[in-house]
């Protein structure tokens, strides 16, 4: 679960996020990224109709919430991200979606192992 201060909760906060930062595209999900977003690190989800019905949603939701609370204390400090599942999502597992947003990560450099390398993308 992640906690009160860890979620983004205005729309728009989400838009900053979507619109100001960087994203990195997967087969089941888009990752947004915002440096500088605050105090602390949060993140946010968009799991839309598309993805399927709400009982889809709601699963989606919490593999994904899961995912993210084991990643947020990895990332750099008063970053932000929203993660948005596409309709693949709906059938994936949770480790296929773990690895889509580890990917993701590293893609923009927010992994501790890709921060080593090359330093913050964001």
């Amino acid at each position: 679960m992640l906690t009160a201060n860890a979620r983004l909760r205005r729309s728009e906060e989400f838009r900053a996020v979507m619109r100001g930062g960087v994203r990195a595209g997967r087969r089941r999900l888009v990752l947004h990224a915002l440096a500088d977003f605050g105090e602390h690190t949060k993140a946010g989800l968009v799991v839309s109709k598309a993805v399927g019905n709400s009982v889809v949603r709601h699963r989606v939701s919490r593999r994904l919430r899961h995912l993210l609370a084991s990643r947020l204390g990895t990332l750099p400090a008063g970053s932000a991200l929203v993660v948005r599942a596409l309709p693949a999502a709906a059938t994936a597992t949770s480790a296929e979606l773990g690895s889509d947003l580890d990917a993701a990560l590293r893609r923009l450099s927010l992994s501790p192992s890709a921060r080593q390398d090359n330093g913050p993308a964001v």
